[in-house]
């Protein structure tokens, strides 16, 4: 297949899904370096095996699920031009999303009222790795609700007709990137002890 061919609308959202998916990859690449590294440093003689994963996370992983298919169905409803409906999706989307970083600051409190902390002479190794693995996922969610926000206005403005729907498609891939890699993590954090 020849990438210079087509018209010039072709080529950019060509570009833009390629550009977002070397973003993805890289993003892949650095959470599986901290899973590695989590992975090697459970030989250390202090490495907690009885930590216990908050039973917030658990209702984090139901609520993050629900989001991607909400998000799913909002890509779906808007290409198809369901205004409203698409509208609806959308903030339900967002709404889990914020619901999602609530339950992990849950989470980190169910952690902390355990007695595990992130710095200090009470923290272990294994409650930094979870910390900074949860932290960073959390900055990409965050990064995901900005988009949704974004995706949100432009649908309020009806920028998303005429099959000119990228902006709702890129924050829909990543969306769901950010979704399997919390599912990743959890099933991770919950084998590998």
């Amino acid at each position: 297949m020849d990438y210079t061919e087509g018209t010039e609308d072709k080529k950019i959202r060509r570009a833009k899904k390629m550009m977002l998916w070397f973003g993805i990859i890289s993003l892949s690449m650095s959470f599986a370096g901290l899973t590695s590294a989590y992975v090697v440093s459970k030989e250390r003689p202090d490495w907690l095996t009885d930590f216990e994963i908050p039973n917030a996370f658990y209702i984090s992983l139901v609520v993050i699920l629900l989001s991607s298919v909400t998000m799913y169905l909002a890509k779906v409803n808007v290409g198809k031009e369901k205004n409203s409906l698409g509208m609806f999706l959308l903030v339900s989307t967002l709404l889990l999303g914020i619901g999602f970083v609530w339950l992990q600051f849950l989470g980190f409190s169910q952690i902390i009222e355990n007695g595990y902390y992130f710095t200090g002479s009470e923290s272990t190794i294994t409650t930094s790795f979870i910390y900074l693995v949860v932290l960073m996922h959390l900055a990409h969610i965050a990064m995901g609700l900005i988009a949704l926000l974004v995706v949100i206005y432009n649908h309020y403005k009806l920028k998303y007709t005429g099959g000119k729907t990228l902006g709702v498609e890129l924050a829909a891939t990543f969306w769901h990137f950010v979704d399997i890699l919390w599912i990743y993590l959890f099933l991770f954090f919950y084998f590998v002890r």
